[in-house]
């Protein structure tokens, strides 16, 4: 199945769609196993575009997922936990663009569609229709939706940017929104007088798609994009390595730069202790805007679109995995060589970040060095990733249209 990203999501023009390996040609660290827990692209060759997208597990093990492309949520039971799922099953249907799934109980699930989150109930095994939780969200341009129920017991929710780089003229994009569990705003920032309450939480984020929590310290970290077409001067020819990607920390009230600057992890130019640098093509109205924004706690190649983490303390790895998390690198669309295609392991040491490692790789074809990008090939896309109940890794792929199962061999 070679078809592009759902609405807004280019296919990588840096590189060229091949169809998917008879044999997963992943390369994994030594002791590790790749198999496809289930192939939706031939289960549900009737469903227009089955790419799975967020996923989730419920109480009984069973994992669901989101379906963008084909406005629907899939079922994908393992009944007899042989590491290979019988075949999907769809428990709702005529959404719009749902990107992620969470459930408040086994009964009560929340989707994220790309304009609202909705709610479905579950009585005696059968999902009702979805029904309204929170609506009016912003949508397109970056448009898809997560939500996740963090530790704290509140939803939080990802809104995009309406653009690459522009100045918003609505407060609630390019942010992550918090909500209590009765769909009521529960954000950082003080509302005055008769004004709703507030559901911004953080701000600055262009496209934060994943995020998870540190299991020991309760930390909240989210991947985001960054913006495309960047140079260091004005008016300057774009280069394609830069801005970074982030690993931002969340911390409410807290802004992280976007549309005004990123990052300089190569030391080009510092401006104050933070490391953040102006971009020159988009300056901010305030001088020293820069030097308050929140710097990430750890970057990764630029363009290479990080999208779902998970952290690692109930994995069936070996030990030293355990504080560490795992993110899935969708891939660039834009770079004259293209970079991410893969997972990379996020090594911390306590609540910090210190090294970014590649994890599985194979994806991506570079082929030999030099050779025009027209030769550059990718096969599939890594989404999210999610621990099992099993102790495996789950890993969605929106592009080949597979659930891989990454387990370790003792």
């Amino acid at each position: 199945m070679l078809v592009c990203q759902f609405s807004g999501h280019a296919c990588a023009y840096g590189a060229v769609a091949v169809a998917p390996p008879t044999s997963l040609n992943i390369k994994l660290p030594a002791g590790f196993k790749i198999t496809i827990f289930s192939n939706l692209a031939e289960n549900l060759a009737g469903e227009s575009q089955a790419q799975p997208r967020m996923m989730a597990f419920d109480s009984q093990g069973r994992l669901y997922v989101a379906l963008a492309s084909s406005n629907s949520i899939a079922m994908l039971p393992d009944a007899n936990k042989d590491g290979l799922a019988e075949a999907p099953v769809i428990i709702a249907n005529h959404l719009n663009a749902p990107n992620s799934i969470a459930f408040i109980d086994n009964n009560t699930m929340l989707i994220g569609n790309q304009d609202a989150v909705v709610k479905l109930n579950q009585v005696d095994g059968k999902w009702s229709t979805p029904k309204p939780f929170i609506s009016h969200l912003p949508y397109g341009h970056h448009t898809l939706k997560t939500v996740k129920i963090g530790p704290d017991g509140y939803l939080y929710v990802n809104v995009g940017s309406s653009c690459n780089v522009c100045v918003e003229s609505d407060a609630l994009r390019a942010t992550i929104l918090r909500y209590t569990l009765d769909g009521k705003p529960a954000g950082n920032f003080v509302t005055v007088g008769k004004h709703a309450t507030n559901p911004i939480w953080a701000r600055g984020l262009r496209n934060s798609q994943g995020f998870a929590w540190q299991p020991k310290t309760g930390a909240m970290f989210a991947t985001n994009n960054g913006s495309d077409d960047r140079s260091h001067t004005n008016n300057g020819k774009v280069n394609d390595d830069i801005p970074p990607e982030d690993l931002n920390k969340i911390e409410p009230g807290k802004h992280y730069g976007w549309p005004y600057c990123w990052s300089d992890v190569n030391n080009i130019k510092r401006d104050g202790k933070n490391g953040m640098v102006d971009d020159q093509n988009f300056l901010a109205p305030d001088i020293d805007f820069c030097k308050t924004a929140a710097a990430p706690a750890i970057t990764f190649n630029s363009h290479a679109t990080p999208i779902g983490i998970t952290f690692l303390d109930n994995i069936n790895f070996p030990a030293d995995f355990k504080n560490d998390a795992i993110v899935a690198l969708h891939g660039s669309w834009n770079r004259q060589v293209p970079s991410g295609y893969k997972l990379v392991r996020v090594k911390f040491n306590g609540n910090n970040p210190t090294e970014v490692l590649d994890f599985a790789t194979g994806w991506l074809n570079l082929g030999k060095k030099g050779q025009s990008k027209a030769q550059y090939q990718y096969w599939g896309r890594p989404v999210d990733v999610i621990i099992g109940p099993d102790g495996a890794l789950y890993v969605s792929d929106d592009h080949a249209g597979v659930i891989y199962r990454i387990s370790y061999q003792y």
